[in-house]
C-alpha cells in the first residue's frame, strides 16, 4: 500500500478534503493529512461536502506534524503555499511535490464544493500518475 501525506496550513479544510477523497477514490492508496499549524478542528462545511459526497470518515481531525513524522509516505503533496514554506524534510525519501488550491475556509459553503471538484480532478490524476511512475 502507497502513502500519501497531504499538508495544508491549519488542516481544516483542503488537506482534509484531499485525503478523504484519495481514500475513497484510489485504490491501493492510503492518505494522511496534517497543518503546519493545526486549527484542532475540521472545518465544518468541509465535513460536509465530504458527507454529501459519501467520503466522510470519523477519523478524520486536525493534526500536526508530530503525529505522522513515523510514517514513510511514499509521497507528499503541499495544497497552499504556506505549507510548501513550512513543510518539514522528512526521514523518507519521498517525492514532495506542492498543487495548490484557494482556501475555502471563511467562505460560504459553496466554496467548499468548489474546493472538493478542484481536488478531485487535479490533485487525484496527479497522485496516480506520481505513483504509478514511482512503482
Amino acid at each position: 500500500m502507497k502513502k500519501v501525506l497531504i499538508v495544508c496550513t491549519g488542516n481544516s479544510c483542503r488537506s482534509i478534503i484531499a485525503e478523504a477523497l484519495i481514500n475513497k477514490e484510489l485504490n491501493g492508496i492510503k492518505a494522511y493529512s496534517c497543518g503546519a499549524k493545526p486549527s484542532g478542528k475540521v472545518n465544518p462545511n468541509a465535513k460536509r461536502v465530504l458527507e454529501l459526497n459519501g467520503a466522510w470518515s470519523d477519523s478524520y481531525y486536525s493534526k500536526g506534524f508530530d503525529e505522522v513524522l513515523d510514517i514513510n509516505f511514499d509521497l507528499i503533496i503541499t495544497v497552499c503555499d504556506n505549507a510548501k514554506e513550512q513543510c518539514p524534510i522528512f526521514p523518507s525519501k519521498a517525492k514532495q511535490v506542492h498543487i495548490g488550491f484557494e482556501d475555502p475556509d471563511g467562505k460560504d459553503f459553496s466554496a467548499f464544493e468548489v474546493t472538493y471538484k478542484e481536488i478531485k480532478k487535479e490533485l487525484l490524476p496527479k497522485v496516480k500518475e506520481i505513483l504509478n511512475k514511482n512503482s
